[in-house]
């Protein structure tokens, strides 16, 4: 199981169009909009990017200001505090990820909430990096780097089998977090997905067709990962098919439990794309 809480965070990164979306560029050359209200912070902040040589970055005060940059401008990354002075950055997730022209940009949050409550609709959302206050500047490095290596991920490597005929089914409610999760799988030379928002939706979909992957979620509205694990290992036709669960829980009794009912390995949202080429290519020659 992955420990979150362990890592400073983790994004993925788009160069810029001009550049080209298939350039990796040092964090010197990666292209940032700040939005922190608190000047206090914001000091904090740009005296850190002056000592990683970040010069190429600009700050919007609010979330109507940075949508509307967004509109003109496509950095590398967009760097937020949670409470902004018109919107939440929940909200401001969803008004990019609703966006054709901002939905795949990076977003990193930058909170002092540690609360699984608070941090869940954010990464939900689609937030690609948490990084916790208070942060020093090699935090900030080591999360800037972590967000380059997810760029372009390595391929997924699987002895006697063709990674590209990989039958996956990505269960989760949040259409946002299935993107991500697919985009990062396919990242990775995996190209078959089936989408399903809850274990009930998932359930007639495993009766019916034979997958090589599940990826879900934990908490789901209907019926939950955990249920959805049970039913797989014990009423499906295909009880060994290998299960990854990503999820925002923090719960560690809740997790535990989940692992007891069978499910392979289990990542913690937003995930890292190593951590995550290391899971499957280790769940699926078992």
């Amino acid at each position: 199981m992955i420990d979150a809480g362990a890592d400073v965070g983790s994004a993925i990164f788009m160069m810029h169009r001009i550049q080209g979306p298939h350039m990796l560029a040092g964090i010197k050359d990666t292209y940032i909009v700040l939005i922190e209200p608190s000047q206090t912070q914001s000091h904090i902040i740009r005296r850190q990017f002056a000592e990683l040589g970040i010069n190429h970055y600009e700050e919007c005060g609010s979330g109507a200001q940075a949508i509307k940059r967004l509109g003109e401008i496509q950095p590398d990354l967009v760097i937020a505090a949670m409470h902004l002075p018109d919107m939440t950055s929940i909200e401001l997730v969803h008004r990019l990820r609703d966006n054709e022209l901002t939905r795949d940009t990076p977003f990193m949050l930058i909170s002092t909430v540690r609360c699984f409550r608070e941090l869940d609709p954010i990464k939900q959302a689609g937030a690609t990096a948490v990084l916790p206050k208070p942060f020093n500047t090699l935090q900030l490095k080591q999360a800037l780097y972590a967000t380059l290596e997810n760029l372009e991920p390595q391929a997924i490597e699987l002895e006697n089998m063709d990674v590209e005929s990989m039958n996956v089914l990505v269960v989760d409610d949040s259409r946002l977090a299935r993107r991500q999760i697919i985009r990062t799988l396919h990242m990775m030379g995996l190209e078959k997905f089936t989408e399903a928002t809850d274990g009930v939706d998932a359930i007639p979909l495993i009766d019916s067709e034979y997958y090589d992957l599940v990826v879900t979620d934990y908490n789901m509205p209907q019926m939950d990962g955990k249920c959805l694990v049970d039913y797989i290992r014990q009423q499906s036709h295909q009880p060994s098919v290998p299960i990854l669960m990503v999820t925002t829980e923090g719960n560690s009794s809740k997790l535990a439990a989940v692992e007891q009912s069978g499910v392979s390995a289990i990542c913690d949202k937003p995930f890292d794309a190593r951590s995550v080429k290391g899971m499957v290519e280790a769940i699926m020659v078992h």
